[in-house]
């Protein structure tokens, strides 16, 4: 390769990782940490009341409590009954393979190769079709959820709709590119323009569904979900 094309090369790829990273999405939203509570002196607790110990200790787990997780070699394989939704089993490819998609077809630009095209076209048919059926055939309905969790998740599903509306948008400009334009490098730019967006807004509906999981605790061992689908 040659330095140009070499320069060319990395200077794409920071770009794009620039693009689908921005500092705003990150899991602490630009925020600085707060300074660390000073450990609390020897003793203080020595002198901590005994009763108080108790209360700790009796909010432990249970045994009765853990029962339902003892190791068994047998059930280590969930299936997919054992799992409250199967959301979480499609999510996960769209997130991946458009994201993978936008960042392939962003440096075809530069190489303009119709292998790299076709494989795009084919990650961004299967990323459709998951991103649709984890958005509409696959959505969990929720109840009891706070109203700021109800919040997250109205960012979360707008998110996934500009998912869909965009992986869609880039499928048929992929199609275009290598069956009417056969591969012009005008019409590998838009696709991969296009395919950005949907990487961006992907990236988005999934830091808010992790937000969801993670801080709102909604969905682990079917917490606020009403019903099974699968």
């Amino acid at each position: 390769m040659k330095p140009t094309n070499l320069f060319l090369f990395l200077l794409s790829f920071l770009c794009l990782t620039l693009i689908l990273n921005p500092p705003g999405v990150m899991a602490h939203g630009g925020e600085k940490h707060e300074k660390k509570a000073k450990p609390t002196p020897a003793d203080t607790i020595k002198q901590e009341p005994k009763a108080f110990r108790d209360t700790i200790v009796l909010n432990d787990v249970t045994p009765a409590e853990h029962a339902g997780h003892e190791a068994n070699p047998r059930t280590v394989h969930a299936s997919f009954a054992d799992f409250p939704h199967i959301h979480p089993l499609i999510v996960h490819f769209p997130i991946m393979l458009l994201m993978i998609a936008a960042a392939m077809q962003f440096l075809n630009i530069l190489f303009q190769k119709k292998e790299l095209n076709w494989a795009v076209t084919i990650m961004v048919l299967v990323g459709f079709v998951t991103a649709y059926a984890s958005s509409h055939w696959s959505h969990p309905h929720t109840s009891g959820l706070s109203a700021h969790a109800e919040l997250v998740l109205e960012q979360h599903d707008k998110y996934a709709d500009y998912t869909v509306y965009l992986a869609g948008l880039g499928l048929l400009a992929q199609l275009l590119s290598v069956l009417v334009f056969r591969g012009q490098r005008w019409s590998i730019a838009v696709a991969a323009v296009i395919l950005i967006g949907a990487g961006y807004a992907v990236s988005m509906a999934g830091h808010y569904g992790a937000q969801l999981v993670h801080i709102e605790g909604v969905g682990p061992q079917g917490k606020f979900l009403e019903q099974h689908q699968h």
